[in-house]
């Protein structure tokens, strides 16, 4: 059995509310988009406070949030009536097929272990499951760049170096320097969602910035037989019918 995780926003939650709400409205149009309509419980995979709640709320879903921190549960409390849990998202507490949808949003430098949690989360995933990650893009947003003149970015030399990095002299003063951040290089990362048997169909790099910061991979769980079937309500049609 492996080590348990580490609830690190806990004791930081309140700040974290006022730090990260203004990204995650900015955000939300593109999560709507990537998500498209759908029906039925949504697991928010990390779902810190909740501030995405209202997004997958949109496209017609309900919400299951699950985070590790009590602290930042507390406060996702306030956004929804329905059920939150304190779990592992590396040992999820849900039986196979649980999930028509599960969305891991801003997810992969928080945990220790991404590929074990891409594991789990296809595991509940029910056959021809949607899942949509929208996070930090290895290439381009990790313990490996510093932020340069406007929005220029320089790579520093560890950008191989997978795993948990706690400190860098380049970084700013943000949340990393209070928590952390874990890194897989990019071709790790996406061979990660491959090795959980999810099927990727849609990889992108939303907000149109000069030099992409956020990444965002649209991918299901293979239907019943292996024949991979398209994931429901593309992102085309998603925009079509929001509007």
């Amino acid at each position: 059995m492996g080590a348990a995780p580490t609830a690190r926003y806990d004791g930081l939650a309140d700040w974290y509310e006022e730090y990260n709400a203004p990204a995650a409205e900015a955000n939300r149009a593109a999560i709507v988009e990537l998500l498209g309509v759908g029906e039925g419980p949504c697991l928010d995979l990390g779902c810190g406070g909740g501030l995405y709640f209202d997004a997958i709320r949109e496209t017609g879903r309900s919400v299951v949030g699950l985070d590790y921190s009590a602290d930042q549960l507390r406060i996702a409390r306030a956004r929804t009536d329905g059920l939150l849990l304190r779990a592992d998202a590396a040992a999820l507490p849900f039986a196979d097929g649980a999930f028509p949808t599960v969305a891991a949003l801003w997810i992969s430098s928080d945990v220790d272990d991404f590929a074990a949690v891409l594991k789990e989360a296809a595991r509940v995933l029910e056959p021809g499951g949607l899942l949509v990650y929208y996070g930090v893009h290895p290439c381009f947003n990790g313990p490996h760049v510093q932020a340069g003149e406007g929005e220029s970015r320089i790579v520093h030399p560890v950008y191989r170096e997978a795993g948990r990095h706690r400190d860098a002299p380049w970084w700013g003063q943000n949340i990393r320097r209070r928590v952390g951040m874990s890194h897989l290089p990019l071709a790790d990362f996406l061979n990660a969602f491959l090795d959980a048997g999810l099927v990727i169909g849609r990889v992108g790099e939303p907000q149109n910035h000069p030099v992409p910061w956020i990444l965002s991979v649209r991918a299901h769980r293979p239907a019943e037989g292996g024949r991979a079937a398209p994931p429901p309500a593309a992102p085309a049609a998603a925009r079509q019918v929001l509007r």
